[in-house]
């Protein structure tokens, strides 16, 4: 990347693997940058790459406009900013928390942040750490709007696709939850799946490729169920739920038969049973997310 001179000064709080691969972004992009981790140690590489290391978290918020935090979960990143000598140096500064928490964390940090003049914006990264810098990052931010336009540039330093989400402190981090269901879920079946099929003899390595045909075909199906849910049309004319849990039974009756703990699939076909049982058998499978809903 290009040298960038009329950039704010950023400070990257949290070293693990992803903070270390946004502070690298922001040092390469020619940022003056300043890093902190709690650990020490995990700054070397970045202050020989010319980083300036922080000997505290004050130091370090004190020594940029933009503070970028990165850490395990919110508790961590409370436990930093909301210390008295922090939350002083942060006054009138912006913060863009990156870190990965719930929408009610993300609205109670912003509240703390309005009540101490500190900027801030919620954000998640749906990328792994390598992605950092290159055009496959995804980032998800929400808060002001204004605020956003005025860190936008130095933020797309770490290059991707930035979306703004909206003003309501929650979003990023809801959209953040509901694609990590999304992701987590899909691994699990996955792992199921392996672990079923090594029963009856069959590899993963067999498998990995149909698999990946199987996964294909979500896409599409994400955008139709969208567009049914929304519309609270459930259409059911390709598939309707009555012929799907008859293949989850499938899946039960040989997994349990091989001894394998079936009870995601149980869990699963408990459900689509519950939507039958509430007269919506026709309906296609995500009626389920409306009976979930309830109450």
């Amino acid at each position: 990347m290009s040298t960038t001179t009329n950039l704010p000064a950023v400070t990257v709080l949290g070293l693990g693997p992803m903070g270390r691969s946004l502070a690298g972004a922001f040092v390469e992009a020619g940022l003056r940058t300043t890093v902190w981790n709690r650990t020490p140690g995990k700054d070397r590489e970045l202050i020989e790459r010319g980083a300036a290391g922080a000997a505290s978290a004050e130091e370090a918020v004190a020594a940029g406009e933009l503070t970028v935090v990165c850490v395990v979960n919110y508790d961590a990143s409370d436990a930093i900013l909301r210390r008295d000598d922090v939350t002083r140096a942060l006054k009138g500064r912006t913060v863009v928390n990156l870190t990965a928490d719930t929408p009610g964390r993300a609205r109670d940090t912003a509240q703390w942040a309005a009540d101490h003049g500190v900027g801030y914006l919620d954000g998640a990264i749906m990328t792994p750490a390598p992605s950092i810098g290159t055009p496959e990052a995804v980032f998800l931010h929400s808060g002001p709007r204004d605020l956003y336009d005025r860190h936008r540039a130095a933020l797309e330093v770490l290059g991707g696709t930035h979306t703004h989400l909206g003003e309501e402190i929650g979003r990023a981090a809801t959209f953040d939850i509901a694609l990590l269901d999304v992701f987590w879920t899909a691994m699990a079946g996955y792992a199921h799946a392996v672990a079923l099929a090594r029963a009856e003899g069959v590899t993963a390595g067999e498998l990995a490729p149909l698999a990946q045909g199987i996964a294909a075909i979500l896409p599409p199906l994400f955008e139709t169920f969208a567009e049914d849910f929304d519309s609270g049309s459930h259409s059911g004319e390709i598939n309707p739920i009555t012929s799907a849990v008859s293949t989850m039974a499938h899946v039960v009756a040989v997994s349990e038969s091989h001894g394998i703990d079936a009870a995601v699939m149980r869990a699963v076909e408990g459900q689509a049973r519950r939507v039958i049982g509430l007269g919506h058998g026709v309906d296609g499978y995500i009626r389920v997310a409306e009976v979930l809903g309830r109450h």
